[in-house]
């Protein structure tokens, strides 16, 4: 597959940022590319088009699956598995937070809790401290509420309120009379 120079751009950028969101560089740059593809790929075909290895394409194929971004395909009379990628970005935006929810906040909640229940027999622990590592937790639990609120409402309303902007803020922040 050649591709043309803004591909590229998109391809190499979306790499970039996947490193800075803790996404290794060539698992996001594979996803760009499913999910600028028009077509289906198989993994041979990805580690040409990138210029990566083999090994290296298959490793992400794995990790991209494992996050359910990327879906497999056969085609008939080819062996290979094909790949492409989920094309409803608020749905590849669910996915993706869902996931770092489940492997990055919900353990850290539980770490939480968990000092919060060691901390009332914890003799070495100050009330300013314990005050400080009780507010992050209230802070987490607050945003979980609200994304748990908000994760199962359709795209449209999302999209509408996302639209809403600084109004909403205005809204509640006003004072009556």
């Amino acid at each position: 597959m050649q591709l043309g120079p803004t591909m590229q751009k998109y391809i190499l950028h979306w790499g970039e940022m996947g490193t800075r969101w803790g996404v290794n560089r060539t698992v996001a740059q594979i996803h760009a590319l499913l999910f600028l593809s028009n077509t289906a790929l198989h993994a041979e075909e990805i580690a040409d088009t990138l210029g990566v290895a083999r090994s290296n394409v298959s490793t992400s194929l794995k990790e991209l699956q494992s996050w359910g971004l990327i879906r497999v395909h056969h085609v008939l009379g080819d062996r290979r598995d094909h790949f492409s990628a989920l094309q409803d970005v608020w749905e590849i935006f669910r996915i993706i937070m869902e996931e770092r929810k489940k492997r990055e906040l919900d353990p850290t909640l539980t770490v939480l809790r968990e000092c919060s229940l060691d901390a009332g027999s914890d003799q070495q622990l100050d009330a300013a401290t314990r005050a400080r590592m009780d507010e992050v937790l209230m802070f987490l639990e607050l945003l979980m509420h609200a994304y748990d609120d908000f994760k199962g409402l359709p795209p449209a309303t999302l999209q509408r309120f996302l639209k809403m902007g600084g109004k909403v803020a205005r809204f509640l922040t006003d004072e009556p009379g």
